[in-house]
């Protein structure tokens, strides 16, 4: 079992920054990816990063170029570090763990993109 609790969301006006974390516990040792995904009001939850036990990174069309998805040498600790943003940005933003095909999820951190 792996838990994850994620900080970091809030108000920011477009163009501004923030940086989303998740930390996690448990069963870390056999996570194979971790990962960012958000879902906007009245939409599917959508993938915006991830990074793989070997420090590979993928990122959405819709990120890429501004937003980076990164880890502490523990490997506890996830980051999504998010610049420019857009008020198409705002959504829950989740935590996503995988081991093998079990995905684990926290609970979201809402982020708000608004003047």
């Amino acid at each position: 079992q792996v838990q994850l609790v994620e900080s970091g969301g809030g108000l920011v006006q477009p163009g501004g920054s923030l940086r989303l974390s998740c930390a996690a516990s448990g069963t870390i040792s056999r996570i194979n990816v971790m990962g960012w995904y958000r879902q906007a009001p009245g939409k599917q939850r959508e993938l915006v990063a991830t990074i793989t036990s070997d420090g590979r990174t993928n990122y959405a069309y819709s990120g890429q170029g501004r937003f980076t998805i990164s880890r502490d040498n523990a490997k506890t600790t996830v980051f999504l570090q998010m610049n420019s943003l857009k008020p198409e940005d705002t959504a829950v933003y989740y935590c996503n763990a995988q081991i093998k095909l079990i995905n684990f999820w926290g609970k979201g951190t809402l982020v708000t993109v608004s003047a």
